[in-house]
């Protein structure tokens, strides 16, 4: 199958965006790690609705005005793969959780490491948060974009989180009908998680 790409600059890195004609499939950095995620032929494609409205999503979340994305999500994995990234995608903005409390949210207490291996097979990076896991005592660990970049994203979503919280304490009407548009995206992406459709890894390269 032919999917479809195009490269995007963030204050993070270079992006690549990758989708099939139906969904988003991956969100991978540049340079990325051989064969971390595998891939079928992929065609450049600028224009791309998918691609399109990930760039757009992806821009209000660094302006600080998207908390969640809502798109349409195809990522390739195996059962247990899918069950860490749906648990990931529950993370809240602004918020960290570690391996063994992931671990516990998809049912398998003892099975940090393997949380661990899924968690960095991740292909829809930011998009589904694997950056907010962080080892027990809150330590940096390893990270598809590098621990730099991982830094940076936390440190910009705190920094977004108590901005939005400083405006909610104050009662300012801007921020009251800003704090709507979040929940009401909030929502919408708690509907569409629950139609995310994922393809099982079938071992083809």
């Amino acid at each position: 199958m032919t999917l479809f790409y195009k490269k995007i600059k963030s204050p993070v890195g270079e992006l690549k965006l990758v989708a099939s004609s139906k969904a988003l499939v991956a969100v991978l950095w540049e340079p990325e790690r051989r064969n971390r995620v595998k891939l079928d032929t992929l065609k450049l494609a600028p224009e791309q609705p998918i691609l399109l409205e990930t760039e757009r999503q992806l821009s209000e979340y660094f302006a600080g005005k998207r908390t969640h994305f809502d798109l349409p999500l195809e990522p390739d994995g195996s059962e247990f793969q899918k069950k860490v990234w749906q648990a990931l995608s529950q993370i809240p903005f602004g918020r960290t959780q570690s391996y063994l409390k992931l671990a516990k949210a998809v049912g398998s207490p003892m099975a940090s490491r393997a949380v661990g291996a899924a968690n960095a097979k991740n292909p829809l990076s930011i998009i589904v948060p694997c950056h907010r896991v962080v080892g027990t005592n809150g330590s940096l660990t390893g990270f598809a974009g590098g621990l730099h970049a991982k830094a940076m994203l936390l440190a910009f979503e705190a920094r977004a989180a108590a901005t939005m919280n400083r405006e909610i304490a104050h009662e300012n009407p801007g921020a009251i009908s800003r704090t709507c548009n979040r929940l009401a995206t909030t929502r919408s992406q708690h509907q569409h998680r629950q139609s995310w459709t994922f393809r099982l890894a079938t071992g083809k390269n």
